[in-house]
């Protein structure tokens, strides 16, 4: 790591360049990041500050940062800004940090950027990496119906989607790129939003297995309800789902609390705990705000970074 000659506030084009280009964020996310990085770039020099040097960012000025956020007046009442506003400023303010390491600038580390917390923020739920692998072997792959209840939880942990998305499938958007290693799919969220969701080449293998039993078959559905009676629905639905995952976690042991919601818990923490942003984060889960995703930034805490780091990631199996 290098100590730069330049004031910390004269990276900024160049960082939003570097969001532009080399993360590929959006037009939209770059003018927010422009403005959010403005603020703080005002705050320092109202607090004569603004010479400071990337290294020289210390913790005490970005806690001193916070309290004008917290205390600031906003609009024609001159209101305080809400603790999801305030977090929008910070989360600009880490991803400067992550681009100083990027280049090999010293810098402040992320981690020492606390995020504002909510009163009323919900406690995330996740399953470490060896119950994932417990729940993974619980269905009986010898079996079509075991085949394909593996495939829909290594498939549901690859790409975090909602149940409703992963009930949605079809064989088509799958079938088009079979042959690929790992795969992106674009799909239709909440509220109609489209993004892309990415199954990996583990998923995938699991993916292939199971095309291989509906090799026959012309049914719409990727994942398929062989118990299904003539005038039923050949989709396997949501509750099915539901119900197919709270069996295999009783089975392995797991909490009763095991839901199709902690899976999607356990996909953005892991992401999370090897370092990727909570604007990508937000982006990769689908959320319109970045206030449904800040409630994964307990994972920054240094102690279950560390047990992350012990534990994360699945073997190739």
């Amino acid at each position: 790591m290098n100590k730069s000659k330049t004031a910390l506030t004269q990276h900024i084009t160049n960082f939003l360049d570097w969001i532009d280009i080399e993360q590929g964020l959006s037009s939209k996310t770059q003018e927010n990041y422009g403005r959010f990085l403005k603020k703080f770039s005002n705050w320092l020099s109202k607090a004569k500050l603004d010479h400071i040097k990337p290294h020289e960012l210390s913790p005490q000025i970005v806690w001193q940062y916070r309290v004008y956020l917290s205390r600031q007046g906003h609009g024609p009442k001159n209101k305080p800004l809400k603790k999801s506003t305030q977090n929008y400023y910070l989360i600009a303010l880490r991803n400067l940090m992550t681009f100083f390491a990027e280049r090999d600038i010293l810098a402040l580390p992320v981690g020492k950027i606390k995020l504002a917390r909510n009163k009323d923020d919900r406690e995330v739920r996740f399953l470490n990496t060896k119950q994932l692998e417990k729940l993974l072997s619980m269905p009986d792959i010898s079996t079509n119906q075991g085949l394909r209840d593996r495939t829909i939880l290594e498939v549901f942990f690859s790409t975090g989607m909602r149940i409703s998305e992963l009930s949605k499938l079809d064989i088509e958007q799958i079938k088009s790129e079979k042959n690929s290693a790992d795969i992106e799919l674009s799909i239709s969220g909440k509220g109609g939003r489209t993004r892309t969701v990415y199954i990996s080449a583990r998923a995938m293998v699991w993916v292939k297995k199971y095309l291989e039993t509906r090799m026959n078959d012309k049914k719409k559905a990727l994942f398929i309800n062989y118990r299904a009676k003539n005038e039923s629905p050949d989709r396997l639905s949501m509750r099915h789902m539901q119900n197919m995952i709270k069996k295999y976690a009783l089975r392995a042991g797991l909490p009763l609390n095991t839901t199709p919601h902690v899976l999607r818990h356990s996909f953005a923490t892991d992401l999370l705990a090897k370092g990727v942003d909570l604007k990508i984060l937000q982006e990769f889960l689908g959320h319109k705000d970045i206030s449904a995703t800040q409630i994964y930034a307990h994972v920054t805490n240094k102690q279950l970074r560390d047990i992350h780091r012990k534990f994360h990631g699945l073997t190739d199996k």
